[in-house]
């Protein structure tokens, strides 16, 4: 078996969309087996790229140019899908390199074992969102997409806590706010032969989303720790530093404080 950093950087350098999933799950089955087992395990070290190998489409946008989506109709509802496909997809690669970039960092083995099965889960999201989209006659790669979803990565190519607090912290958590009401909008359209299969992958989605951001809360909280810093007063100096913009309510109180972050964490750094 490969050293995790040496299948994360794998991982990272392969552009096709469903061949990098698959390698994720291969990766992380054979990971949580031998660790399931009690073999001895190597972190090792890796080059991860600056930018992970990425598909010939779809086409990456600037923000502003990537088109509206009216959810009221079908072709609205396949632009919302192909958008969570792209987030998840995004969150396969942007889980692997925080274990193939930070090794210089020591960490628990725990620490891996969290991101690990992130990781495979995000590519279990990435393929149900993709098989929704095939279903409805469309597929990954069909429509534009947003161009700013590494930013996160390259802003904090240095800094893991600055990465804790802004990927699964801010970026994820996100996820949960938003996820209901897409939820709701696929329950509605009962005219769509596959809003049901939708509605079951979301909600899938919806409940393993509350442990990534709960592992980001988990480590970003031990950081702290182990430098005798106040987590509150870091998550907001890191947020203000690396986020771009105010962080958007609704926010998803029950989920966010299942996840572990409470409101005085987010709420002054609201819009």
């Amino acid at each position: 078996m490969l050293p995790l950093a040496q299948m994360a950087e794998a991982v990272l350098r392969t552009a096709d969309a469903r061949e990098k999933t698959a390698a994720s799950r291969r990766f992380a089955a054979q990971w949580q087996a031998a660790r399931a087992q009690g073999e001895a395990v190597e972190i090792g070290q890796a080059t991860p790229p600056d930018q992970p190998a990425r598909p010939t489409t779809p086409e990456l946008r600037d923000p502003r140019e990537v088109p509206r989506r009216r959810t009221g109709t079908a072709a609205g509802r396949i632009a919302l899908l192909h958008a969570v496909a792209h987030i998840e997809l995004n969150a396969v690669d942007l889980h692997w390199d925080i274990i193939a970039r930070f090794t210089a960092t020591p960490m628990p083995i725990g620490f891996y074992d969290d991101w690990v099965r992130a990781a495979d889960e995000e590519s279990k999201h990435f393929n149900l969102m993709a098989d929704c989209l095939e279903a409805m006659g469309s597929h990954y790669g069909a429509l534009v997409a947003h161009a700013g979803m590494w930013r996160a990565a390259s802003d904090t190519v240095d800094d893991l806590m600055g990465r804790l607090a802004v990927v699964p912290m801010v970026l994820e958590a996100r996820g949960l706010d938003v996820t209901p009401g897409m939820i709701t909008i696929f329950e509605k359209a009962r005219d769509d032969a596959t809003a049901a299969m939708a509605v079951d992958a979301l909600r899938i989605i919806y409940a393993e989303e509350v442990h990534h951001v709960a592992y980001g809360s988990k480590w970003f909280h031990f950081l702290c720790g182990r430098h005798d810093i106040d987590p509150k007063d870091a998550f907001h100096a890191l947020v203000q530093r690396y986020f771009h913009g105010a962080l958007k309510p609704p926010f998803n109180e029950e989920k966010r404080a299942e996840a572990g972050i409470p409101p005085d964490f987010y709420w002054p750094l609201a819009q």
